[in-house]
């Protein structure tokens, strides 16, 4: 086959509430962003434990997890949705994102569990799409 018979692949993504968490009006905004860039977009719900997210984003095979978090547990729960997805090998074939609201403090710890990147409040859309363009893992 050659290259140009080759049509690029459809970007996978994963948008994930995850814990109590319950405000998703953001979620929502850059699920529909995501889908007008072209991605293939699956919505979580609510209210979803970091064990849900790692199922749902292992059974999708998903390139993209974009955990969405404003609780102020993200020390807690964005760990655990990590240690997942690396018991079912899936940590390398993922680029995993963070927006909401994380204080400046609370990010290299969470870049050092195996974020991505974090995107919080007036983060643009273009800059988290290009971003996620830019840095999906090849498959």
């Amino acid at each position: 086959m050659s290259t140009q018979d080759h049509e690029e692949r459809t970007i996978r993504c994963l948008v994930a509430k995850v814990g109590l968490d319950g405000h998703d009006r953001g979620a929502h905004v850059i699920a529909r962003a995501f889908r007008d860039a072209g991605f293939e977009v699956i919505y979580s719900g609510l209210h979803k434990s970091p064990d849900e997210i790692v199922q749902a984003a292992v059974q999708e095979d998903v390139d993209v997890l974009g955990i969405s978090i404003l609780s102020g547990a993200h020390n807690t729960l964005v760990p655990k949705i990590v240690a997942g997805l690396e018991e079912y090998d899936a940590f390398e074939d993922t680029l995993i994102i963070v927006g909401g609201i994380v204080p400046e403090d609370d990010r290299p710890g969470l870049r050092e569990a195996g974020v991505d990147a974090i995107f919080g409040p007036g983060a643009s859309m273009a800059e988290t799409i290009d971003f996620i363009r830019e840095n999906v893992p090849e498959r």
